[in-house]
């Protein structure tokens, strides 16, 4: 097993197109053609954990921060991510992170929040804009079953909870095939007509050039006629933090004490118990106060998140509950869920979860 085919397994599950403009998601250090020997996972990346590598035998670290997040002009040990970057060099071990294309994923991070506080019927609370395109081939008639089905094979045509989508027009295709030409059916320096069909398909951008590449596969023509339409349509099932219902309302204080014990948190940061009992809960793993407006205007009774500073709790306008369980606890299952993500993929290889803490933060009581 290569590190190459690791990570093109994980891009295939949590495209990199999904990371925000600031983030630096993806194989930070090390070579896609190494061997793998052992895999560790972990939330972040200190020199502790490289050297809990080392001791394991891993030369692959899978973590959920990225160690660089900035560009380095210099690596010297000055500080923690230059000497973490320097033992991996000296060691051998290649760094991958898995960051916000992980918290964009309908199956990331906030769904692991969500099966762990006990939520359903889940939706995205500020689904990502501008990630759609609409594809629209022209195929002979006969031909749309099998294209439309290799088109949906390689992500094309899902909307929602609804898969195979598409809309189709009836029309008559005309081409004139030139003397270089090799065209499957009519005749070559005339004009040829025949029955087609448009097919238009909603496409991820994640997922475009794996849909390009079955379109031309599995297109009779020499030339596909196709039109690639940029959409402003939200990705329903992509984007940031989620947003969920209890099966029946519990008391506040008791949600409160729910969430404590959950999440193993030292400490809960909250605003007035605006409400009596909770029942419609929005959750953010790690920062997200860029989210409080969103889950206010989605009537949440709770809003979860950490990193939230002084001024920014009164932007609930006491309207919702807004809860601050901190970074570390937030995401604290993220490393399980890496877990399981590659032990479908490789059922026979070893996965193991970092022991070493990374949690900066103590709670003195």
């Amino acid at each position: 097993m290569l590190i190459g085919d690791i990570t093109h397994y994980l891009e295939s599950r949590y495209p990199l197109s999904l990371q925000e403009s600031y983030d630096n998601c993806g194989l930070t250090y090390g070579h896609k053609t190494h061997e793998v020997q052992g895999i560790l996972f972990a939330l972040d990346v200190t020199e502790g954990i490289v050297r809990e590598a080392i001791s394991k035998k891993c030369n692959l670290i899978i973590s959920h921060h990225p160690v660089v997040f900035r560009g380095l002009k210099q690596i010297n040990g000055s500080n923690m991510t230059e000497r973490v970057l320097e033992l991996c060099i000296k060691n051998d071990i290649a760094l991958y992170a898995i960051h916000t294309n992980l918290d964009n994923h309908k199956e990331g991070v906030n769904k692991r929040i969500a099966d762990k506080i006990g939520l359903s019927d889940l939706k995205i609370l500020k689904p990502k804009k501008d990630t759609l395109v609409k594809l629209c081939v022209f195929v002979p008639e006969e031909a749309e079953t099998e294209l439309s089905d290799a088109l949906y094979n390689a992500g094309a045509g899902s909307v929602g909870n609804y898969s195979e989508c598409n809309f189709t027009t009836e029309g008559k295709g005309s081409f004139k095939p030139n003397i270089n030409a090799k065209p499957k059916t009519g005749e070559l320096h005339k004009k040829n007509e025949l029955a087609e069909i448009k097919a238009e398909y909603l496409v991820p951008l994640a997922h475009l050039n794996q849909v390009l590449n079955a379109m031309h596969a599995n297109h009779p023509y020499e030339e596909v006629a196709h039109d690639i339409i940029p959409l402003h349509n939200i990705q329903q099932d992509m984007g940031s933090g989620m947003i969920g219902s209890l099966k029946k309302p519990i008391a506040s204080k008791k949600f409160l004490k729910h969430l404590k014990s959950t999440f193993n948190t030292g400490v809960i940061k909250h605003t007035a118990l605006v409400k009596d009992e909770i029942k419609t809960v929005a959750i953010c793993g790690g920062s997200g106060s860029f989210l409080i407006e969103s889950a206010r205007r989605k009537r949440a009774d709770i809003y979860i998140t950490s990193d939230l500073k002084y001024h920014e709790f009164f932007d609930a306008e006491n309207s919702m509950l807004v809860c601050d369980i901190g970074h570390f606890e937030s995401e604290k299952y993220t490393i399980s869920l890496f877990a399981e993500i590659l032990s479908k993929k490789l059922p026979n290889f070893a996965v193991l979860l970092s022991k070493t803490k990374t949690n900066p933060l103590n709670y003195y009581s």
